[in-house]
């Protein structure tokens, strides 16, 4: 692990409701809390970075695959 690298801290104020389940499921997968939220935000990111490039790999397609897509040959396939 590199140790020059720079954290940065974030707080977040939440209902006890909410942070008394965090610790129960961080618990019941036998991890801190701090590793449990790391966990789930890192795989949120995720998640939306892959809904990011989706979205601009079928926004910039090009009219020539516009045109293949759009086509009543395979309309077909979209009831499918």
């Amino acid at each position: 692990m590199e140790t020059n690298i720079k954290y940065q801290r974030l707080s977040i104020d939440m209902f006890p409701e909410e942070h008394r389940k965090i610790k129960t499921y961080a618990a019941f997968r036998g991890k801190s809390i701090r590793a449990y939220v790391l966990e789930i935000i890192r795989e949120r990111l995720r998640i939306e970075e892959e809904q990011n490039q989706l979205s601009a790999m079928t926004t910039n397609i090009g009219p020539v695959l516009t045109e293949l897509w759009d086509n009543q040959k395979d309309s077909a396939y979209d009831k499918i």
